[in-house]
């Protein structure tokens, strides 16, 4: 944790030098990116914001990406970044990898796609299954397909409509989990009773009122919960907060959720999304040696191509072989994104590439976290493996309410700014701010915490 707010040490920081920057660095990033701003307002009069998916807006205006090799992205100027975006997460592989990008073109040469059933995603689901410690897979397309055929698998099973999730987790876009996504801090009630607040125009109300939200890293709350809705059979949770920044669990939370939901007759899936292939071989699982009873999958673990899967116990994923629970999908298990999935899985994703992961993550945190203390930033640098943030928080976040009162957008914004400017390619928004890939160099490693001291240096000075 770096210095708080109101130790001698913290610098204090000038909400008007801190405009003035932001100001001069989008002029900067605008006048960088001249060619994305004028395809942008071509691209509006046929894409609703002139991109295919909201999560591509930004500010001063969207930028278009046109190659990527390794480590690095071309944007339409021509102006080259080091990727730490890495399409929210997915490439931890890198860009066009010559082993994925060569079974991705062998299976093309063979057909496209059959809607039938093949045999790399039989080896795939093995892998999986490995990795992960749940015995049965399904195939989507997407992290959204995932959690949703999820939550309705765990839904039959425990005969009960009602759904938990955790206040500020996104687990994708189907109209339950839209819920308490990233709500207005007026709007969510105390703590003791959270209110569940839709995500968005057009959810029905009756969906909204069948999810539930309590606090991560509160197991009292869980329990409480629980016992007073005794309609909840499903709770779905990510392992590690990823849509603030990035919260991990406190020691030995994910241990009391699982025996909470356990005694409870609750089932528990694990949204692992992000982390899983990310994090470690079998995610989450793996790192917190906790195993739920359905996990969803996508991003990293299809190698750069679009994937959904979901893995469950004998008992659960039986609803599907008997015909109790629909799961259908006309692109589950395509021979394109099976033969990318299986190469990132069994050669490119190695137990040498985690171990470089881990390094390379250990070095981003530990060198974040010297400048904000050098600098006395009220911020704070964490990370797992590959994925990690400076916290723009003069307190440790642990849950979305400390979220909501401690996280600095103006500072999170500039620093995404600095960046941007001087090369590394960077998520938009609060989201986890990096995402490393095995194809990073320790250069380059040093580059981005080279450009965020210059950040600190300069918000602070003055």
């Amino acid at each position: 944790m770096t210095t708080p707010i109101g130790d001698p040490k913290a610098a204090k920081i000038n909400p008007d030098r801190v405009a003035a920057l932001t100001k001069s660095m989008e002029e900067s990033l605008r006048l960088r990116t001249r060619k994305s701003g004028e395809y942008v307002e071509r691209a509006q009069k046929v894409l609703p914001g002139g991109v295919a998916s909201s999560f591509q807006e930004q500010s001063p205006h969207p930028i278009y990406i046109v190659e990527g090799q390794g480590s690095r992205v071309v944007d339409l100027d021509g102006n080259e970044y080091t990727d730490f975006h890495n399409g929210f997460g997915v490439m931890v592989v890198g860009h066009a990898h010559p082993l994925i990008a060569k079974a991705i073109a062998d299976a093309a040469s063979k057909g496209t796609h059959f809607a039938a059933p093949n045999q790399v995603a039989v080896r795939v689901a093995q892998e999986l299954v490995r990795r992960f410690r749940l015995p049965q897979v399904r195939f989507s397309n997407s992290g959204t397909e995932a959690t949703l055929d999820a939550i309705r698998l765990a839904r039959a099973f425990s005969r009960k409509e009602a759904l938990l999730k955790i206040e500020g987790s996104y687990h994708g876009h189907h109209d339950a989990v839209m819920v308490s996504v990233h709500p207005d801090p007026s709007e969510i009630g105390p703590r003791a009773h959270p209110v569940s607040v839709p995500q968005s125009a057009g959810i029905p109300k009756a969906l909204i009122d069948l999810t539930s939200v309590v606090p991560f890293n509160d197991p009292d709350a869980l329990e409480a919960a629980l016992v007073a809705n005794p309609n909840i059979g499903t709770m779905i949770i990510e392992p590690i907060m990823l849509n603030i920044g990035v919260v991990t669990p406190n020691p030995g939370y994910l241990a009391e959720v699982r025996e909470i939901t356990r005694r409870h007759g609750v089932v528990l899936i694990f949204d692992e999304v992000k982390t899983g292939a990310t994090i470690a071989a079998g995610g989450a699982v793996e790192r917190y040696d906790v195993v739920p009873d359905l996990i969803a999958l996508a991003k990293a673990t299809g190698g750069g191509t679009p994937i959904g899967a979901i893995l469950g116990t004998d008992e659960i994923m039986a609803q599907i072989t008997n015909g109790t629970v629909a799961q259908f999908g006309t692109f589950n298990g395509n021979p394109l994104t099976m033969a990318a999935a299986e190469m990132a899985l069994t050669e490119v994703l190695s137990e040498q590439a985690y171990r470089r992961l881990d390094q390379i993550g250990q070095r981003m945190v530990d060198g974040c976290q010297q400048v904000c203390d050098r600098y006395g930033l009220p911020a704070y640098a964490i990370g797992v493996a590959s994925k990690g943030c400076v916290m723009f928080a003069d307190e440790r976040v642990v849950d979305y309410r400390s979220y909501a009162q401690h996280f600095n957008d103006d500072l999170n914004y500039l620093g995404w700014l600095y960046h941007m400017v001087n090369g590394v390619y960077m998520t938009p928004g609060a989201d986890e701010q990096w995402t490393l890939s095995v194809a990073h160099s320790d250069a380059e490693i040093e580059h981005f915490i080279d450009v965020f001291e210059e950040f600190a240096r300069d918000v602070t000075s003055g």
